[in-house]
């Protein structure tokens, strides 16, 4: 899900309204950093560094492990990203299941509000929150040429993620149709295990559904870039057997891949139904020094 400057497509907004738990409605993002207020007694860098928080230890490996466009992290940065992420608690971004966005809904036509707040972003990564109310939905999206680290700090979710077939774009059989294996189809409840997308299996698109409300930390390596053809493009899912064809090498297998993966159809939509508000980020201070 695309954030920060030129919020994503389809229905998402920037409203202006307070956001609540601490959290208020914030302006396009016109920083590389964005941090909080400031820490009760912090001092100077040699204090900053003794007594780094958790949320400025996974900073400080993010910028090591994230090298910019073009590049993906090792198996052992991975390993290291998620064993961090494994760790973090609702706390260490200043949240708690009881604060006011958790217990009320903001909803227009049905359609429930969803909000995200930036904690850092530069070249190489960003690092977002995003809140959902129950049942609301982030659409099937994809992230080109990202790594991306989901870590569900609150709530309950169900996860479904794709992979393209064949990496390389081909035409479909018929009406710009691409054929996807679905990877990951699951409730998640917090806490939990640190979801990653990688770009080598190609594809990297997820769905999101709040089974209760969530509060999901999303570190994006490197971040959404039009400029650089990382745009966010949305997707619907059509049944494969809509549009399978005797020519079909998958046939056989009805629908089911060798590696048992079930087999979808992908299409580009725009999303109607897709609310977002940014807000400002009011947890504990992230410092690049």
């Amino acid at each position: 899900m695309k954030v920060g400057r030129g919020s994503s497509r389809g229905g998402a907004e920037d409203d202006a309204a307070a956001g609540s738990g601490g959290m208020e409605a914030a302006p396009p993002v016109k920083r590389r950093r964005v941090a909080g207020a400031p820490a009760a007694g912090a001092g100077g860098s040699r204090r900053v560094q003794a007594e780094a928080s958790p949320l400025q230890r996974l900073f400080q490996a993010c910028r090591a492990v994230f090298r910019g466009p073009g590049t993906v992290p090792a198996p052992a940065e991975v390993d290291l990203l998620c064993s961090m992420l494994d760790k973090m608690k609702p706390e260490d971004v200043g949240l708690s299941a009881e604060q006011e966005f958790f217990t009320t809904r903001e909803e227009d036509d049905g359609i429930p509000l969803i909000k995200n707040t930036t904690l850092y972003e530069c070249e190489n990564f960003t690092m977002v929150i995003f809140f959902l109310p129950q049942n609301a939905v982030i659409p099937l999206h994809d992230h080109p040429g990202m790594t991306v680290f989901s870590k569900l700090l609150i709530g309950s979710l169900h996860i479904r993620s794709y992979d393209w077939v064949d990496p390389e774009p081909a035409p479909s059989c018929c009406n710009h149709l691409r054929l996807a294996k679905r990877v990951v189809n699951g409730v998640f409840t917090a806490p939990c295990d640190t979801s990653v997308l990688y770009p080598t299996t190609g594809g990297n698109m997820h769905r999101f559904r709040a089974r209760a409300p969530c509060a999901i930390l999303d570190i994006l390596g490197p971040p959404y870039s039009m400029e650089d053809d990382r745009d966010c493009t949305y997707y619907s899912a059509v049944p494969y057997s809509r549009h399978s064809t005797k020519n079909d090498a998958t046939e056989q297998h009805a629908g089911v891949d060798q590696e048992g993966h079930r087999l979808s159809w992908l299409k580009e939509t725009i999303p109607r139904e897709l609310r977002m508000r940014r807000i400002r980020y009011g947890g504990p201070p992230i410092s690049d020094e």
